[in-house]
């Protein structure tokens, strides 16, 4: 089956099993490193992607279920040239240690960010709630979206 959509801004075309995880697809057939195989069953957060702004579980979404929509991952908010306000800030609050779980943190704390530009801590925790982390970065993770939450309306006032 041919699936269509969007890709981090760009169209796409996939001849594939429509059964197969979203995953499978970004990491093997478009290489993209950022969404990461964890535990497979939605449970951990390493897969997160952006669809149509939502943050989902990638791993366990059928390709099928994006015909036609818009995908966003790590590698679309932003690259070394020109990175995401979030990117920018994680690595100012040196909020990774492993970075396994850095892309679920980011991808969930943007569509956390353009729901809510001005988040309080409350808000970041229930946002990331469903994401692991067993490095102890947490804290640093909670201060980077917070620092980039108010580079966020820094820009707009």
């Amino acid at each position: 089956m041919t699936i269509n959509f969007k890709l981090n801004d760009k169209a796409v075309s996939l001849d594939i099993d429509p059964k197969t995880p979203l995953l499978e697809a970004l990491r093997n057939d478009f290489e993209l490193n950022g969404p990461k195989f964890g535990c497979g069953l939605a449970q951990c957060g390493a897969c997160s992607v952006l669809l149509e702004g939502e943050a989902v579980r990638s791993c366990v979404i059928p390709v099928a279920a994006v015909n036609g929509l818009n995908v966003t991952t790590l590698e679309g908010l932003g690259n070394q040239q020109n990175p995401h306000v979030l990117q920018l800030a994680f690595i100012e609050e040196q909020a990774m240690q492993c970075g396994y779980c850095s892309n679920g943190m980011i991808i969930n704390a943007a569509a956390l960010l353009s729901r809510n530009q001005t988040p309080e801590k409350k808000d970041i925790d229930k946002a990331l709630a469903a994401n692991l982390c067993r490095c102890g970065a947490h804290p640093r993770i909670v201060r980077a979206i917070q620092r980039a939450a108010k580079s966020l309306t820094k820009d707009v006032t």
